[in-house]
């Protein structure tokens, strides 16, 4: 069995008065050479603030009539956001900062370090695994990025800038495109519809997840089966099912029970299943503090059937109108101040949007048609059933890379 994940984030800025400036020609490729002294402490700041903002982000969108289907990345939303507190200044940058999670204690050197950092680890290559993470700017082919920015952008965040004629909309989507589909390997084709040609500033945050399961399932094993929607629909589903030792443990706060699952190359996902009809018990009451204790709680293996359906989910999320709810207001006003990116005061970022899609299922690569099984214990085994609503989160190490929530598996969107 094997995961995918493609996620891309845009961020537009529109809406400047003219000003003569000199056409931008430099190229900046990734050339992040970060030094590896100092790295835990920039890098548990970043830990903790992604955490924070995931928390906060999932009960936003999961809240009021949402009933639906979730599936987002903190980790590529922070990250952009982030890069743009590079150039944001006063109120604009303070509102950023707090509703990323971060102490106003934290220096800003401090924060950049930490997403420079976890992105070299991110980009290492695993055995087992692809993982890639990276950062585009397009300005507009007329603009002169400040060049304090453009450093910063590359040394922190391996940023890639290009310059762009945005007035040729038609042609400037095509190759942006082009671009989001190459970086996710063709899983996200058509990111940009209907770019507007007063567009200057457009910023792109993409992460590709490629990985097998240390315990893959047998394919001969997946049976059609209910899954519980609500009280009112049941829908039939393709269930995988493994007999095996995994980790799992029952949060008795949450009332939920916890599944974890490790990748090859080093990541793991956690499912959580509350207990029928706690679905909003364990929203309201899901925190970082909860999240850290799964490993402890799950740290023992034990025997189980374990049933999981396959499923694919689609997230697209407006972020201008999310996150101005969270707190981010001025960033997509006229009082938005970006002077620190062009050095002249009138941006405002007038579209954000966030897509993501999984893919959880037990094809696809020579090693996941292998088959799972493993000589267990004589005990009986704990049989645990994902046939209602649960959440799942994918991590690497104690950073917090995707969420989701699946309430319908066959509705993908």
């Amino acid at each position: 069995m094997k995961t995918l994940v493609f996620v891309c984030l845009l961020i537009v800025g529109i809406h400047s008065n003219s000003y003569p400036c000199e056409p931008d020609r430099q190229v900046v490729r990734n050339q992040n050479q970060r030094g590896q002294e100092n790295q835990n402490v920039p890098l548990k700041t970043i830990e903790n603030s992604v955490c924070q903002f995931a928390c906060c982000f999932f009960k936003e969108i999961s809240s009021g009539e949402n009933n639906g289907n979730v599936f987002f990345s903190p980790l590529s939303i922070s990250t952009a956001f982030a890069m743009l507190t590079l150039g944001a200044r006063s109120e604009t940058l303070t509102q950023i900062l707090k509703v990323l999670g971060f102490n106003p204690q934290i220096s800003e050197n401090e924060i950049h370090e930490g997403y420079g950092q976890l992105m070299q680890m991110i980009n290492r290559n695993n055995e087992g695994s692809q993982m890639n993470m990276g950062n585009v700017l397009y300005v507009l082919d007329r603009l002169k990025p400040q060049r304090r920015f453009l450093n910063n952008l590359r040394n922190f965040y391996g940023g890639e800038v290009y310059p762009m004629n945005f007035k040729r909309a038609d042609q400037a989507q095509i190759k942006i495109n082009k671009h989001v589909a190459e970086r996710t390997n063709g899983k996200i084709k058509d990111l940009i519809n209907n770019l507007d040609p007063l567009t200057e500033l457009l910023l792109i945050s993409y992460i590709y997840f490629n990985a097998q399961w240390e315990k893959p399932f047998d394919p001969k094993n997946t049976k059609k089966s209910k899954f519980f929607v609500d009280g009112n629909k049941v829908v039939e589903v393709p269930m995988m099912f493994g007999l095996g030792m995994f980790k799992h443990g029952y949060d008795e706060e949450l009332s939920s029970t916890v599944v974890q699952m490790d990748y090859k190359g080093g990541a793991s996902a956690f499912f959580v299943l509350p207990d029928q009809g706690k679905m909003r018990k364990l929203e309201k009451r899901l925190s970082c503090e909860r999240m850290s204790r799964w490993r402890t709680l799950v740290s023992k293996s034990g025997s189980v059937n374990l049933y999981l359906p396959k499923f694919s989910l689609y997230g697209t999320y407006d972020l201008k109108n999310i996150l101005y709810k969270m707190g981010i207001k001025d960033l997509f006003t006229d009082k938005a101040d970006l002077s620190g990116i062009t050095g002249q005061p009138q941006h405002r970022v007038s579209q954000a949007i966030h897509k993501a899609v999984v893919n959880v299922d037990e094809t696809g690569t020579e090693a996941a048609a292998a088959t799972g099984m493993e000589i267990v214990p004589m005990s009986v085994p704990v049989t645990i059933q994902f046939n209602r609503p649960f959440l799942m989160t994918i991590t690497m190490g104690n950073n917090m890379l995707f969420m989701g929530k699946v309430v319908n598996p066959l509705k993908k969107d």
